[in-house]
């Protein structure tokens, strides 16, 4: 027999098997037709029969254990606020085509009375402090509390941070359930997250998706004129809308990762991608909030660039990595470290970092005072510099706001101003002299009801900002506001 024959033989018997065998399954199948078209061209698969009790799901893949644990501990916030302030509502001048804080529900029209707004918060502690967005509760003239089993507080507002848009508010309770902090920086592109809110008033919503994207920044926060806004955000593809904003994002422990609070949408709505505040950044905010009054904010006071293709042909830069320091500032804590205009920044401690997100949280995380270890490219070669961050005013103290100590040299104490109060007086900020007595204000000729508007041209919108600016002032000092009639007023006094 030829080799030809041989291998005609085979596959002569191949073939035939092949067919008896499919004859047969269809011959004998109860179900002649497993697969059938739809007349549009579509297919579909029917008759297809199984027991769903036996359908194993990975526990990985298992959302409800950290359902369970978050959805108790976030909170649905509800901010009211009086008709005359819907005019110059700050919440809606924000509002951008393309990427956009989701302030709750839409205002409605200003003519039909007093409005509210709704988002979402998280309960930190079973004593009953709550982190939620600054943009949910900002200038609001009541904040309402509703947690998960319906019961509704009115809250109390601790502190507000605009450069990283994050707010600490209390509510006096015990025994409440909380969401445990988790490690943001362990998430890693892909990873499966729960988002936790209220959005479009419907409370409770427990949405899930992936890690798309780690320290993004969408220039959300910078636009409103914050020179020290920081935007790292982990970007994800969780379902989110208006209303989510200020709520949780959680891994599959049920920990804290991230505080929803932007989307990309063209049209106000979900669009497939939101953007979380990392819980790295969040729990050193909360932190300074509860034990300072205000953020402690360490600086390396340098202008930074991302290192494109561009700048790395025009700069002469062979590998597109780091952070280009693009200029320095007298007296700023890394130029007193030798760094120099040109440099490149590769790592703060022993965190890479490659975009000015990346670099901005890793510094965000530490305070005046603190050292970090800073890794840089000269002229092609690495070095290390250790530098002492400095505060906003210069040194490396931290500044504890001592309010009881300023408030008693003034002779005066303080009160905020709601939105619809400045919106009569079409200001823009000021904190009210609540009452005075022997002082440095009532010796410059100040009474009572008088509105702070400005320190030395600098605006105050509430009474721990004004002790901050008195304190960190010397000699003589200019104090701007109105009456409560409209008539401006200015007073010099000496600090």
């Amino acid at each position: 027999m030829t080799k030809q024959n041989y291998f005609l033989g085979l596959l002569s018997a191949s073939l035939l098997g092949g067919t008896i065998a499919i004859g047969g399954y269809i011959f004998f199948s109860p179900n002649k037709h497993l697969i059938t078209f739809a007349n549009d061209g579509n297919f579909r698969l029917s008759n297809y029969n199984y027991d769903t009790n036996k359908v194993i799901v990975p526990t990985g893949l298992n959302f409800i254990a950290a359902a369970d644990l978050v959805r108790p501990a976030v909170v649905h916030i509800k901010t009211y606020y009086e008709a005359e302030a819907q005019n110059n509502n700050p919440h809606g001048q924000q509002i951008d085509p393309l990427f956009r804080d989701f302030f709750g529900d839409q205002f409605q029209n200003p003519q039909q009375g007093p409005k509210e707004a709704s988002g979402s918060g998280v309960i930190l502690s079973a004593d009953g402090f709550i982190v939620t967005n600054n943009h949910v509760i900002d200038k609001a003239d009541k904040i309402e509390i509703i947690l998960d089993d319906k019961r509704k507080f009115t809250a109390k507002k601790i502190g507000v941070d605009p450069s990283t848009d994050l707010a600490l508010l209390k509510i006096e309770e015990s025994n409440l359930p909380f969401v445990n902090f988790g490690l943001s920086d362990n998430l890693r592109v892909g990873e499966w997250v729960l988002a936790v809110g209220n959005p479009f008033n419907l409370t409770s919503t427990v949405t899930a998706g992936i890690v798309s994207a780690k320290a993004r920044n969408i220039n959300i926060l910078s636009r409103e004129n914050n020179q020290y806004a920081i935007e790292s955000f982990i970007q994800t593809d969780a379902a989110v809308n208006p209303g989510n904003s200020g709520g949780a994002l959680v891994n599959l422990k049920g920990e804290l990762v991230g505080i929803n609070t932007a989307i990309a949408s063209n049209t106000g709505s979900y669009a497939g991608y939101s953007f979380a505040v990392p819980t790295a950044l969040v729990k050193k905010i909360v932190e300074d909030l509860m034990k300072y009054g205000e953020v402690q904010r360490g600086l390396l006071g340098i202008s930074i660039q991302d290192i494109t293709a561009e700048l790395a042909e025009k700069k002469g830069i062979k590998n597109i990595k780091g952070v280009f320091v693009a200029g320095l500032t007298e007296n700023s804590s890394a130029k007193d470290a030798g760094l120099k205009e040109g440099d490149i920044i590769l790592k703060i401690n022993e965190a890479n970092v490659n975009t000015c997100s990346e670099l901005q949280e890793q510094v965000a995380r530490h305070r005046p005072g603190d050292k970090l270890k800073v890794t840089y490219l000269r002229d092609s070669k690495e070095s290390i510099a250790t530098i002492t961050l400095k505060n906003k005013l210069g040194n490396s103290s931290i500044v504890k706001i001592s309010e009881n100590e300023i408030y008693e040299s003034l002779g005066a104490s303080f009160t905020e101003l709601t939105s619809s109060e400045m919106t009569k007086l079409k200001i823009q900020s000021g904190v009210r002299v609540q009452k005075l007595s022997k002082g440095k204000l009532q010796n410059a000729g100040m009474r009572e009801g008088f509105i702070i508007t400005h320190v030395d041209k600098t605006s105050v919108t509430k009474p721990s900002e004004l002790a901050y600016l008195l304190k960190s002032k010397k000699g003589g000092t200019l104090i701007e506001g109105v009456y409560i009639d409209g008539r401006k007023e200015y007073y010099g006094i000496g600090m």
